[in-house]
């Protein structure tokens, strides 16, 4: 063990002592939270979709309690800086996805050093995409298991820091695993369900309290599904990127059915809080262009996109861009099987799991509220609040002031102010059809002057606009000097 990680937890268990021991250590839950790139929220089948089966998915959704309006970032690396945070993604220097702007501020305390003041070990498996330099890799900032590929996706590369290892595909991927690199036999999804089963399972063994982050890099680009998954598509006549983009996410669902197969098999079901949520909104590229047939079905029916009647998709200020599933499961504790409808949002997550297991947020820092109350359905008068979106992702250079009122939104539980020229009413109309913005100058004024509050407090901690490009790719060179001096073993899958 670290001497890091045992001073997380001498200063987490005085804490608790000083706190009487305010959560007994009997109901703190192993946790694990499952995120998928690119999903967004209308591919689920208890979602109204048309054509995609996702059982697994259903019968989690029947037992959960089910957030209707939770909203995430336009694009991932904010989505999953906001997560680890507390706080919003820009006010941890991100900015964009690439160019070094996608790196978390060192400064912060992330979620897996909050939770080990309880007690607990973390593990995150898939998806990082918040710098692939040393010190930002989850293995340094307090993540005990880390199994994950480089950049926002298996093989990307760019001119900076963000690369995957060289030439990585989706089946066979090299995977960095707790800081070196592995030979995997299989396609990526699967094996990161694996991976996480066998640590979850070796944690449990122990009697140890986890935190399971498993975040995948489907149904992200490019569309590649196993054979069998796209087939089913293909054959309903949808092109190759649809097929792909469906065909990931039936194999999710298929491995989700394994996760909760696995807590049944080891009677972990009421031991442990589950989590499914997306990033941000669905991509078009897998899902299609809105309003544009991408096929038939075998009766004549034309297949359009499906994106739940809102507007906006991926990278979009709107609902489409930033609404994704958010189903909550902890049996006996949380009554199953109910909608929330209050908006929450990513900054609530490390709160809430603090609240939950007795840990202390870190001072100054976290924005979200803890969703506990609405969890245990006993809110009573949950106060409004604002939500705020922006795109970012402006050129590296670029005065960021010269687009703060563009490619933004405010959110409200009633309205959803966007780029400084549209007002919905979200209640009303949800699928923002009617911009009402000339019907309520006084709450676009209000609107505006939050916002532009928010800004001015946000700017200064936009740390990362003039950082310079890395000259080498870190998982580049690390790849290439353990291949000529140790070679990339073969990964050994668990037993399971």
């Amino acid at each position: 063990m670290s001497s890091r990680r045992v001073l997380w937890l001498l200063l987490g268990w005085i804490t608790l002592l000083a706190a009487g021991e305010a959560v007994d250590a009997a109901d703190r839950p192993n946790i694990i939270l499952v995120m998928t790139d690119d999903q967004g929220y209308a591919p689920v089948g208890r979602h109204g979709h048309p054509w995609l089966k996702t059982p697994n998915l259903d019968t989690l959704y029947d037992q959960s309690v089910r957030f209707t309006r939770f909203l995430v970032s336009p694009t991932c690396s904010p989505t999953r800086s906001a997560i680890m945070t507390g706080r919003h993604p820009m006010r941890n220097g991100i900015t964009h996805t690439i160019l070094e702007r996608e790196r978390m501020t060192l400064d912060a305390t992330i979620l897996p050093q909050v939770l080990a003041q309880a007690g607990y070990q973390s593990g995150i498996f898939g998806k990082w995409h918040l710098g692939d330099e040393e010190p930002h890799q989850p293995h340094m900032r307090g993540f005990d298991e880390a199994f994950i590929h480089g950049a926002g996706g298996i093989g990307q590369a760019y001119n900076c820091s963000c690369a995957d290892a060289p030439n990585n595909k989706y089946f066979d991927p090299v995977i960095r695993h707790n800081g070196s690199f592995v030979k995997t036999s299989g396609f990526c999804t699967d094996l990161f369900f694996t991976a996480a089963l066998g640590w979850m399972k070796q944690q449990h063994a122990a009697g140890q309290p986890f935190f399971a982050y498993i975040a995948t890099n489907a149904p992200h680009g490019p569309f590649i599904a196993p054979p069998e998954n796209a087939k089913r598509f293909t054959d309903l006549g949808f092109g190759e990127q649809q097929a792909g983009f469906y065909g990931m996410i039936e194999n999710i669902d298929e491995n989700m059915g394994r996760l909760l197969a696995k807590l049944d098999e080891w009677d972990m079901r009421k031991d442990t809080l589950l989590i499914f949520m997306s990033d941000n909104g669905m991509t078009g590229g897998g899902s299609g262009k809105p309003g544009k047939a991408m096929g038939h079905l075998p009766d004549g029916t034309p297949m359009y996109p499906y994106n739940a009647d809102m507007r906006g998709l991926k990278g979009s200020p709107d609902e489409g861009g930033v609404r994704v599933p958010f189903f909550v499961r902890w049996e006996g504790h949380f009554d199953g099987g109910r909608d929330v409808d209050r908006i929450a949002a990513h900054i609530d997550i490390l709160p809430t799991l603090a609240d939950i297991t007795g840990a202390t947020l870190p001072e100054n820092q976290v924005e979200g509220r803890s969703l506990l109350p609405l969890l245990k359905g006993d809110a009573g008068d949950w106060p409004d609040r604002y939500l705020f979106t922006h795109t970012g992702r402006w050129k590296t250079g670029a005065n960021p002031d010269d687009f703060q009122w563009k490619g933004f939104a405010v959110r409200t539980q009633q309205y959803r102010f966007v780029n400084n020229d549209s007002l919905y009413d979200m209640q009303a109309d949800p699928s923002q059809t009617k911009n009402i913005i000339a019907d309520h100058p006084e709450v676009v004024a209000q609107l505006r002057s939050v916002y532009d509050d928010w800004w001015k407090g946000t700017r200064p901690l936009m740390v990362n606009e003039t950082a310079e490009m890395s000259p080498v790719r870190p998982f580049h060179e690390l790849y290439r000097q353990q291949s000529e001096s140790t070679g990339i073993p073969a990964w050994t899958p668990p037993k399971l």
